[in-house]
């Protein structure tokens, strides 16, 4: 196994009737004036928002709505600016993972005296080295963004997807209620998914160094996710929505990649989909990954055969039983709704490969993928493979 170090702060509050600690865990924080910061209208239909400021009658609350599935740098710009104005003092994410990484970047930007996007831009190695204090309201299981210490940001005129991060984005707290799974659409469901799995695909169909437990951990988490499956269906049912909400959880906790060696190419490769196209991020996740271990099968064929044997029971020689594996993962997908090709959501598609290209040289990312064994050429193969 290789050395790691493992930190993780944030409380989980798992299961249902925790709203009502929500006083008590912003008292901890000493906090006085809070934004409630959320997506689209569901929060209200469902009556979750209202539920969250009843709970806050002692406190200065006011609310920001319209983050975007893939949450844009000038929504969440005028977030910031309310923030700094009535002088938050902590923050609430209501919604699902672009919620919660939009208030990631909220909390950062806030008491940042530059320009926020020269730090998601990666230059003159500018940092957020404060962020405000932020808790979160689960709704749809996907990211894992409840409990690590990541975010993705959206700038479509710049056609630009950017990561951030550090120990300071963890949440002070999360509560996660399986019962507002049923409230959400079948879609962000199936998205869902497919995003759990993908990350712990990431971190699986690697190379193995010894970490038995984790590999198990991860398997754990890929055969549940097929077996509850159904939730895309049947949110209401108590059982599949707990059961999905703890696998997303814990596929991106941090715990799967101690002692691995991880991947993250499809990641890379995704977000330049969406910056693009728009296209839903499971969904890139969707397009990419089949083709990216189609191209780099000798190097995963190992892991494939083992991912194949253990979640989908496959029989026959290594080599078939690793394609196999490709092709189940693929039909996996295809049944949530899913469509696994370019094609099916774009006509578009001649300006991909350069622009691709464009963005991985201008970052320096000329070695991508488990120990930079992927290269752009092969990232060229995969998007040709892709369409």
């Amino acid at each position: 196994m290789l050395n790691f170090e493992f930190w993780n702060p944030t409380r989980v509050l798992f299961g249902t009737d925790y709203l009502q600690r929500l006083p008590d865990l912003l008292r901890t924080d000493n906090a006085k004036t809070v934004l409630i910061v959320y997506g689209g209208g569901s929060a209200v239909k469902s009556g979750l928002l209202q539920r969250v400021l009843d709970n806050l009658s002692d406190f200065r609350a006011f609310i920001f709505s319209g983050v975007e599935a893939n949450p844009e740098y000038n929504t969440l710009m005028k977030a910031v600016e309310l923030a700094r104005s009535e002088k938050v003092d902590f923050i609430i994410a209501l919604g699902g993972g672009s919620v919660i990484d939009g208030v990631k970047f909220i909390s950062g930007a806030i008491h940042y005296h530059g320009d926020p996007w020269e730090v998601l831009a990666k230059k003159n190695n500018e940092a957020f080295n404060q962020a405000v204090p932020f808790g979160t309201v689960l709704t749809l299981p996907a990211t894992g963004s409840e409990v690590n210490s990541g975010a993705v940001i959206n700038r479509s005129e710049l056609k630009e997807k950017r990561t951030m991060g550090g120990p300071q984005f963890f949440p002070k707290f999360s509560i996660c209620d399986p019962t507002v799974v049923a409230t959400i659409p079948e879609r962000q469901l199936a998205n869902g998914i497919v995003d759990a799995y993908m990350h712990t695909l990431e971190q699986y169909l690697t190379t193995s160094y010894g970490n038995l437990l984790q590999e198990r951990e991860a398997e754990a988490i890929l055969a549940t996710l097929i077996e509850i499956s159904d939730v895309v269906h049947n949110p209401s049912d108590y059982k599949l929505a707990y059961n999905f909400m703890l696998c997303a959880s814990h596929a991106l906790n941090g715990s799967l990649r101690c002692g691995a060696v991880t991947d993250w190419a499809t990641h890379m490769i995704g977000h330049e989909l969406t910056a693009l196209y728009g296209i839903d991020h499971a969904r890139t996740l969707a397009i990419i990954g089949p083709r990216l271990y189609e191209v780099q099968f000798d190097l995963k064929k190992d892991k494939l055969e083992q991912y194949g044997r253990r979640i989908f029971g496959i029989e026959g020689s290594k080599d078939e039983v690793a394609h196999l594996a490709i092709e189940r993962t693929e039909s996996f997908f295809q049944s949530l709704g899913i469509e696994t090709r370019l094609s099916a959501y774009t006509d578009s598609q001649q300006d991909l490969i350069p622009h691709v290209k464009a963005k991985f040289t201008e970052r320096g990312w000329t070695e991508m993928g488990q120990n930079g064994s992927l290269k752009m050429a092969e990232v060229e193969e995969i998007l040709l493979n892709c369409r």
